[in-house]
């Protein structure tokens, strides 16, 4: 596959361009995004379907100015796909010409089931895996479904629900008692579905929670994998319906969705009336995402190898230059966690987080040695994007940010209290990333020193001088209401 990679969605409201950039066999991340809300299906189902000329040439404008960013960015491939907008319009073949013979590009017409199964690959990738949900996909002219589990997408389909669509056929025409008419029967061809977990994919789902989590105390600025409350979300739908503009504002509904945005509440709404929906998980990624992925992964069933994260393997690409030295304090790491869990009544659980945490603690090194932790924390949080919950996220971005002497501070975890495990757990993890840097600050090529547990102390024999070593751990914060105690031989 080729390093760098462009894709294109054309979709009935926007055309959104990609580029992503490979960093190793399976790891990538973004270099470059734009988007034009052309809305090319615009009166597009007031007419039939067919594209009208107006939106057509704002979507070409579009295009052709994507063309020579793709090219400054030197990707040597171009994917282009579009959705409902095109593939229902009887009249698409004079847009998708002129658009090959005048800009050089292919844009392949993909079916409804096949745009589900792109939006369900993504989040069967790039979220926490889940063990039942269904993902809807909300876009202009059509909404996608997939039932995913764990890792596999047991089935797809799509429906002529569309935010544009209803927008013209019904609100246009205030006949809102027509619109739910509309989605119920469409939505009984999903009668053999049933899952407890909603994904939401697209632009009005994203932007019902970007609303939500603006509006409330959450501690995290982050969309992906974000869980908004089931009753906040639907209350916040029914605001939606009674709106007008002045109110939507003031909801934090952005003015370019203010025509659209009811159409989308009402299609969600119905689904939850449908479906014994108990959890909402919202998803940064959808067919765009899908789209790359069926491409870097096509010789591996569509999904990373087992254990794998890419995510990780970026950070560790980008901003790591000493892999080896980051496995060893993993390591390290886990080798305690293993002696002392028992010990300090530990949730074996967070072995996992501890693990990560250790290999990505220096990755702040690499943009200011003297605030590494503090950079460290920021890129945790930033990057570490993809195939997490907040809560790992929050607890591998703070080991990582008090990896040196301290014990995470009181105003931290008072900050990200709803997502982070109760003190002692977080302690005794922290201190013991802190005590696996310690134990390596001599950095040797191998690991040169034996860890026993005897009583309450961790015992640390070595041949070689562990001077440097011995320094570091008798500087760091102990842990509080604990006869832990380190004794080198």
């Amino acid at each position: 596959m080729a390093k760098r990679v462009a894709v294109i969605d054309i979709g009935s409201n926007s055309l959104r361009m990609v580029i992503y950039e490979k960093t190793s066999r399976f790891a990538f991340h973004i270099l470059y995004e734009a988007k034009s809300r052309v809305r090319i299906s615009q009166n597009a189902y007031q007419n039939g379907g067919n594209l009208q000329e107006i939106p057509m040439q704002r979507a070409f404008d579009a295009l052709s100015n994507f063309i020579p960013i793709i090219a400054s960015f030197k990707a040597r491939k171009t994917l282009c796909v579009a959705t409902s907008a095109l593939r229902d319009a009887p009249n698409k073949k004079e847009f998708l010409n002129r658009v090959k013979n005048c800009l050089g590009l292919n844009i392949k017409v993909i079916d409804g089931q096949r745009e589900a199964y792109l939006g369900a690959i993504a989040c069967a990738n790039l979220l926490p895996e889940q063990q039942s949900a269904l993902s809807i996909d909300i876009g202009g002219g059509s909404t996608e479904f997939a039932l995913i589990s764990k890792k596999n997408i047991l089935k797809s389909v799509s429906l002529n629900l569309g935010t544009v669509r209803l927008k013209e056929l019904f609100f246009d025409f205030n006949n809102i008692d027509g619109a739910k008419e509309y989605i119920d029967k469409e939505l009984a061809l999903l009668d053999e579905m049933d899952a407890s977990t909603i994904i939401g994919i697209g632009g009005t789902f994203r932007a019902i929670s970007s609303a939500i989590l603006t509006n409330s105390n959450y501690p995290m600025d982050k969309l992906h994998a974000y869980k908004p409350s089931y009753d906040d979300f639907e209350e916040f739908l029914e605001k939606i319906l009674s709106s007008d503009d002045e109110n939507l504002k003031k909801l934090g509904i952005k003015s370019s969705r203010f025509d659209v945005i009811k159409s989308g509440a009402l299609i969600l709404l119905r689904v939850f009336k449908k479906f014994n929906i108990k959890e909402l998980l919202t998803s940064g990624v959808g067919v765009r995402e899908g789209v790359f992925l069926a491409d870097l992964l096509r010789t591996s069933n569509d999904r990373f190898p087992l254990n794998y994260n890419t995510s990780v393997r970026y950070i560790l690409d980008a901003y790591i230059e000493n892999i080896s030295y980051a496995n060893q304090i993993s390591r390290v790491s886990k080798e305690l966690f293993d002696l002392v869990a028992d010990r300090l009544n530990m949730d074996k659980k967070y072995r996992h987080e501890l693990s990560i945490a250790s290999k990505l603690c220096m990755s702040g090194n690499s943009i200011h040695f003297y605030s590494s932790n503090k950079h460290s924390y920021e890129l945790i949080q930033d990057a570490l994007e993809f195939g997490f919950t907040h809560e790992q996220i929050a607890l591998i971005a703070t080991l990582a940010r008090f990896s040196k002497r301290k014990l995470p501070s009181a105003s931290h975890v008072d900050k990200f209290s709803s997502l982070l495990p109760h003190n002692e757990q977080l302690n005794a993890l922290s201190y013991i990333l802190s005590l696996s840097v310690a134990l390596l600050s001599h950095m040797p090529r191998n690991i040169d020193f034996k860890l026993t547990l005897r009583d309450d102390t961790i015992e640390v024999e070595s041949k070689n001088s562990l001077y440097l070593a011995r320094e570091c751990v008798e500087k760091l914060e102990p842990l509080k209401n604990s006869p832990l105690m380190v004794k080198f031989l």
